[in-house]
């Protein structure tokens, strides 16, 4: 790499080369946000000859993935061969200048990023809108209809401002019109239109305008250096700034013109092709954690950061159909019906990684030591920290499997009533209520009005009051009560899967008994219903009684026989060693 060189460019010159094309920002800047007062304020220093910053280029013939419409601008690409310069810091301040001097006009939401290209599909998009609550839908509506427009032509200098005050400004409306001029017009403007202003004010004109086309542009060029080393020099030019993610820096590093390859766009076709079938939640991370897994067995930020273009590119389509044979397989076997209900999305990199090596779904043991591996992942949460390694140790498990042999396991699962008492305190992030949460849907849970299956939607699974959330012993009506379980109503054995209907309409805060007099009344098949939620007896389980801690005591029985029916049982789950239990809200890997 040659030494970074010290520059100063003009106004005109700096212009010039982004309306040529060769200077770029590369897809892990992050978006234009930069207000039109802000800009205002650049320009204020740089008629004043303030020192605004220094740009820093990355000069190289390497073609990624950048961001060509600065302001709405369609701009050229450079020959193949020829240097482009990508902007590694200073792009706030070039892209005001360049809506500046084009007057351009910037279109963003209210929390000021500008709106650009790119996403998922009309058809996916329009999937998605569709399947809105209410609610949702009109909040969408309002954000949609908050998008304001800054007019970046609408800036002016003030002819009559002193030195100290301000003089470049967009607010005119109590100054007098006479001493404004646009900031377009003094660069830009005829000589008849400038011959319009009186003679006394020729001499600033030209003075500001001087000042603007003369300004020297501090700048330093990092010539054809590798895209790790000016991806580092950004990260450290950005350290008081949000940091990259992996992804970000991997969109940018295997991004192929000649291959079509553009990773973002590759991601954004596989979450749409998953939307169709309601896993829209897989993570970037997740993604690149599998490719990383598929390629070298391990997924560690500096194993995904070092992994070859051309051979990322190369599997990326086997990469794709691991994914989504992996999610076809939660939703047919486990029938886990949408992605919501998925303890974790980490879930996704063995199971993918299984699906690679295999060509057809599992059958006898491999069938069993699979299931026994994806119980075990989810009620020992696993994948709650140190995800990396634990990935990389499991992918040896899965091999194991792959060979027809049941691994060994270092950790224990309690599949005791007790336990799940003990830790089932509700909590939709929670990636062990997740699981028994899977074990309910697995089920099939149908409504307690007309025994059709509850419909479970991914928007109505994200807090703990969902609308498929339902309390079986109201909360309000427990209130009222003395409990002795826990003095807490909102545990997991008291959720059962509903629809919005029956969980706002029809048992709002009375007693089970009433409520479950009611549809047995309208529902001659109520207690085949109810066995679908894990409820088998109503005698047994308390409900004519209104009895919640026999209504707990007994559900907990059932779902401990579910777990068990899952669980290959190994000498580790039976020689008194404790389960390792440190079940945090699922938090996005930060690190990708």
């Amino acid at each position: 790499m040659n030494l970074p060189e010290p520059q100063t460019l003009p106004y005109s010159t700096l212009m010039s080369e982004i309306e040529k094309g060769i200077v770029k920002i590369p897809q892990f800047q992050r978006d234009f946000i930069w207000s039109k007062r802000k800009a205002c304020k650049l320009m204020d220093s740089i008629v004043k000859g303030y020192p605004i910053g220094t740009f820093i280029f990355w000069k190289t013939k390497e073609r990624l993935r950048s961001i060509r419409n600065i302001g709405g601008i369609e701009l050229p690409e450079p020959p193949e061969g020829d240097f482009i310069q990508y902007v590694l810091d200073g792009q706030q301040r070039l892209t005001s200048l360049f809506t500046i001097l084009k007057g351009l006009k910037i279109v963003r939401n209210t929390e000021g990023s500008a709106n650009k290209k790119g996403g998922i599909s009309n058809a996916a998009l329009q999937k998605k809108i569709e399947k809105l609550p209410p609610e949702t839908l009109k909040k969408l509506i309002e954000i949609l209809k908050a998008t304001k427009e800054d007019d970046f032509s609408e800036m002016y200098v003030d002819l009559s401002a002193k030195e100290d005050d301000e003089i470049i400004i967009i607010d005119i409306e109590n100054v007098d019109k006479n001493n404004i001029i646009k900031l377009n017009d003094l660069l830009f403007g005829s000589l008849k239109k400038l011959a319009n202003y009186p003679s006394e004010l020729h001499e600033k004109i030209d003075a500001y305008r001087q000042r603007i086309q003369s300004y020297p542009f501090p700048a330093i060029i990092i010539k054809e250096a590798s895209l790790d080393v000016a991806t580092e020099i950004f990260t450290r030019i950005n350290v008081g700034g949000v940091p990259l993610t992996v992804f970000e820096i991997m969109v940018a590093k295997t991004y192929d013109a000649e291959k079509n390859f553009d990773l973002a766009e590759k991601y954004n076709e596989l979450v749409n092709r998953l939307s169709e079938v309601d896993y829209e939640t897989i993570s970037p991370a997740t993604v690149l954690q599998t490719v990383s897994v598929l390629m070298t067995k391990e997924c560690s930020k500096k194993r995904i950061l070092n992994l070859n273009k051309h051979k990322f590119i190369a599997i990326w389509n086997d990469t794709a159909d691991a994914i989504e044979r992996a999610i076809d397989y939660f939703r047919g076997f486990y029938r886990i019906p949408v992605s919501q209900l998925l303890p974790y999305n980490a879930l996704i990199v063995p199971f993918a990684y299984f699906f690679y090596h295999h060509n057809d779904k599992p059958t006898g043991d491999k069938q069993k030591y699979l299931q026994d591996f994806f119980w075990r992942c989810t009620l020992s949460v696993r994948y709650s920290s140190a995800v990396e390694s634990k990935l990389a140790q499991d992918i040896k498990r899965i091999d194991t499997i792959l060979k027809d042999e049941l691994p060994k396991y270092d950790y224990a699962i309690d599949s005791s009533p007790e336990f799940i008492k003990n830790n089932g305190w509700f909590s939709a992030g929670r990636s062990y209520i997740k699981a028994i949460l899977c074990i309910y849907a697995h089920h099939q849970p149908k409504s307690f009005i007309d025994n059709s299956i509850v419909q479970i939607n991914n928007n109505w699974l994200k807090q703990a009051n969902s609308k498929n959330y339902h309390h079986f012993f109201p909360k309000a009506y427990l209130d009222k009560k003395e409990m002795s379980f826990q003095s807490d109503s909102n545990h997991i054995l008291n959720i059962t899967i509903v629809d919005d209907f029956l969980n706002k309409r029809k048992i709002r805060d009375n007693a089970p008994s009433k409520y479950m007099a009611k549809f047995a009344k309208d529902n001659p098949h109520l207690a085949e219903t109810m066995k679908t939620h894990l409820i088998d007896d109503f005698d047994k389980f308390g409900i004519w009684a209104d009895d919640y801690d026999r209504f707990i005591d007994n559900r907990a029985l059932k779902v401990s026989e579910e777990i068990k029916k899952r669980i290959i049982v190994q000498e580790v789950d039976t020689e008194g060693q404790e389960p390792i239990f440190d079940d945090e809200e699922e938090v996005e890997i930060q690190m990708l």
